[in-house]
């Protein structure tokens, strides 16, 4: 991030604690920041934009170890690339806590941030999908599967960023090698629960599935 974008970024965060994010606008960013407001535009679309610079360059990271797999390794790619996404929040520390405590209490931000977990779950749905067989079983499978995995990462990213667990990476291999358990040819366990949950469901519903899925499992 360049150090124009870096102290927009500063400076917004700064004044959304001190002022609100309602109550801070463009302007007030742009001068805390020591750029114009025509400054500011270039380098974000909007004020909401402060908040997620950095989803577009995550979103390529996720496609690329997409990329890179095969039908048979498909399910552990969608695997290994959220916790591209997961460790990259994890990375950022108290700026992620920042940014969740905004989201919790700004409706526009937390819809945009429901948004972009829906553009990882299409993704990895229509990753999946390329390697079945076309048929309504093998679509079936492929939206279950990156909604589970989607709600497996939310869970953990939130009780991260909440403060109820210190190790993310182990809740999160916890968490993921469930959902490869309940998908593995063969595989049992949970998948009572999460068949009955599909892509267009509440992230909420898609949760609560897997939680349930984790406590039948025994784990």
């Amino acid at each position: 991030m360049s150090a124009g974008r870096s102290d927009i970024v500063e400076a917004a965060f700064r004044l959304f604690a001190e002022r609100g994010y309602d109550a801070t606008s463009v302007d007030d960013i742009a001068a805390a920041a020591g750029v114009s407001r025509s400054t500011f535009f270039r380098s974000y679309g909007s004020k909401e934009a402060v908040i997620f610079p950095d989803h577009d360059a995550l979103l390529q990271r996720v496609e690329d170890r997409l990329r890179s797999s095969h039908a048979d390794s498909a399910l552990a790619a969608v695997v290994d690339a959220v916790k591209i996404v997961l460790f990259h929040y994890v990375a950022e520390g108290e700026r992620a806590r920042e940014r969740y405590r905004l989201t919790s209490s700004v409706t526009a931000l937390r819809e945009r941030e429901l948004w972009g977990g829906l553009r990882y779950q299409r993704l990895f749905r229509a990753y999946l999908g390329r390697w079945g067989d076309g048929s309504e079983a093998a679509e079936l499978n492929a939206e279950l599967m990156a909604a589970s995995v989607v709600a497996a990462h939310n869970r953990v990213l939130r009780r991260w960023l909440r403060g109820e667990i210190e190790d993310p990476q182990r809740e999160i291999e916890h968490a993921l090698a469930a959902v490869q358990r309940t998908f593995a040819p063969g595989g049992a366990g949970a998948v009572g629960a999460v068949v009955v949950v599909t892509s267009s469901a509440p992230l909420a519903r898609i949760e609560a599935a897997v939680r349930q899925a984790l406590a039948e499992d025994g784990s």
